[in-house]
């Protein structure tokens, strides 16, 4: 009877060390299993919120476009364009250094089409007071080497080797199959299209990329690492003409009725996107405003879609 005593006093603390491990480890497993599966989808799903968080902006801040307030990138409607006797006119202010964008290029066989349907949902109730993106330009910002907010001057040397290193990046990277998650319109006043990757280097991967080949660049960038947009246009102004169904709704109300009609035509487009340009943007907002620009076009090296 004393041994059994003894045996079983040194066999409890034992057994409770043994399930207190067990479960430990199994509580770790658990975590890191779901966190790998996380991990696998994080990206479609962090692009997924912030489009999300983009589509309410207009419902929580209001169509400040309508009263000319702040524009992306820390910068006005007036900064951007002239309104005047309804014609709409870009300003082209100098970039001192020029700022050195790396932009994914969205090729006209995709754009193009896209452009139509804007122009066709759009201009009958904006006249003039709209700027739409040039379709030969449609392209993803991925990366800057230079911004307007924080300058990185450099040599013409040191140019050609950012260039450089930009064209081994796109040696690495796999061609992207995208789709078009969805159209959004900001407070404002920018028409956005936000895509999804379906198969291809994912956008952080490509940020990362050029990050480490562009040690120099500024810290902060000026969009988020899993975005991936193309602006379409611009609006500048109230609607010009309504349609006799929509004259008891509001503004805001008739801005997503359009959003929705766009949305309804060319939501789930498919692209593939196979270019990184580099840009030298001489003014500010060159690729968006038709401005004075030097361009390096490199293909995208890596054959698996």
């Amino acid at each position: 009877m004393v041994r059994v005593r003894n045996y079983c006093s040194i066999s409890k603390p034992a057994i409770w060390i043994w399930l207190i491990s067990a479960l430990t480890f199994y509580l770790l497993f658990l975590m890191a299993n779901r966190n790998s599966r996380e991990w696998s989808i994080s990206n479609a799903e962090q692009r997924s919120r912030l489009y999300e968080k983009m589509e309410k902006d207009l419902e929580d801040h209001g169509a400040t476009f309508l009263k000319q307030g702040e524009t992306t990138q820390s910068l006005s409607l007036s900064d951007l364009f002239i309104l005047k006797d309804g014609v709409v006119t870009p300003v082209l202010k100098p970039a001192n250094p020029p700022v050195r964008a790396n932009v994914l290029y969205l090729n006209p066989e995709y754009s193009v089409p896209i452009a139509d349907a804007v122009r066709s949902i759009f201009s009958p109730h904006f006249d003039k007071a709209i700027w739409f993106q040039n379709s030969s330009l449609y392209h993803f910002s991925m990366f800057h080497g230079s911004h307007h907010i924080t300058a990185v001057p450099a040599s013409e040397s040191e140019i050609e080797a950012e260039a450089n290193a930009v064209r081994a990046v796109s040696e690495s990277i796999c061609p992207l199959k995208i789709t078009l998650d969805r159209v959004v319109l900001t407070s404002t006043g920018v028409l956005v299209g936000c895509w999804q990757v379906d198969s291809g280097s994912d956008p952080v991967t490509i940020r990362q990329k050029l990050r480490n080949a562009l040690p120099h660049a500024p810290a902060k960038q000026l969009y988020d690492a899993v975005m991936l947009h193309t602006s379409f246009a611009r609006l500048l102004g109230h609607p010009s003409s309504w349609p006799e169904e929509a004259n008891k709704v509001s503004v805001l109300q008739f801005l997503y009725e359009l959003v929705s009609r766009l949305n309804n035509k060319i939501h789930g487009t498919k692209a593939i996107v196979g270019e990184l340009w580099y840009v030298e943007e001489y003014d500010i907002l060159a690729l968006a405003l038709d401005g004075r620009m030097k361009v390096r076009k490199f293909q995208l090296g890596c054959s698996k879609v």
